[in-house]
């Protein structure tokens, strides 16, 4: 009964000691170097939240595959059999390009091999989505098209083609003659020149000597060479841009083209070789294609 007694007499004692120990807590809680201070949620007198990216323009991709019309493909892949052929229905069909976030990218690919030569044709979207805060989707997307177009090394201004250059350069020589020669090997006259006959070759506007009142040279029944250029009528953002490769084994070129639209990119890759191997696919055949399919894009998707 003793034991009972001292327990019904410690109890009060107890909480008046563990009330003590609380309003101190409370005291340093309220304090300005106090814990509680870290928790709160709101932005002190003159503070402000970190800024909110704005969200990007589109929210989901086209299916691409069934996206490009079949008169289109037709234009593009030319000689791919009769409408309704088991052929033709496969080669126009595409083949999805495989991707684990159909919200994010998506593309398609064609390709066509004739007795005439081998096209490909691909189509690929990238809804471009900005992790970095205070950096909105489009800005994102800006700068992903920016490191495009420098890697693709398109100039600057879109004024200067390869028939209207800077008259600042020099013109390379005429013929041959008349120009700088480079020395001579006594040892090996002709290796040299062997050698650099049978290495592919790849042209490239961008990256070749501006000449000054000469057109460039137009290579057999493939008209004039475009070259690598800014575009003005696509998207907020679009570049082409034109490869020629020749070998031994002929020529192929390969024209890319790409867009921004707000947040998403485009990038249209459009490839032919000839079996010929003295034939030259055609710049202005390829680019202007290319060029007509990703207006299409635009105004089927992008226009709204």
């Amino acid at each position: 009964m003793q034991r009972r007694a001292y327990r019904l007499v410690a109890a009060p004692a107890a909480l008046a000691a563990a009330a003590v120990l609380a309003a101190g807590l409370t005291g340093c809680s309220g304090g300005s170097g106090g814990m509680g201070g870290d928790d709160d949620p709101k932005p002190g007198p003159g503070e402000s939240a970190p800024p909110t990216a704005e969200p990007g323009k589109y929210h989901s991709l086209p299916e691409p595959c069934g996206y490009v019309s079949r008169e289109t493909l037709r234009r593009m892949l030319p000689g791919g059999g009769e409408e309704g052929d088991q052929a033709a229905e496969e080669l126009y069909r595409g083949q999805p390009t495989i991707t684990y976030d159909a919200d994010r990218r998506v593309g398609c690919r064609w390709n066509q091999e004739t007795p005439d030569g081998t096209r490909r044709l691909s189509v690929d979207f990238e809804r471009v989505v900005s992790y970095q805060a205070g950096v909105s989707d489009e800005e994102r997307a800006q700068q992903l098209y920016n490191k495009l177009s420098d890697d693709a090394h398109i100039p600057a201004s879109s004024s200067v083609t390869p028939s209207s250059p800077p008259s600042s350069l020099p013109a390379p020589p005429s013929g041959g003659k008349g120009g700088p020669k480079g020395p001579k090997d006594p040892k090996d006259p002709k290796g040299a020149k062997e050698k650099a006959k049978n290495e592919p070759r790849t042209t490239d506007a961008s990256s070749r000597p501006a000449t000054t009142a000469t057109p460039p040279a137009q290579p057999p029944g493939g008209g004039p060479e475009l070259g690598s250029r800014a575009l003005d009528d696509v998207g907020d953002n679009a570049f082409v841009s034109d490869k020629l490769v020749s070998g031994g084994s002929g020529a192929h070129r390969d024209v890319t083209v790409v867009f921004r639209s707000a947040n998403v990119l485009v990038t249209i890759v459009y490839h032919q070789q000839p079996t010929d191997r003295t034939s030259v696919p055609s710049s202005q055949d390829l680019q202007g294609k290319a060029h007509v399919l990703a207006r299409e894009i635009e105004a089927g998707h992008f226009s709204n």
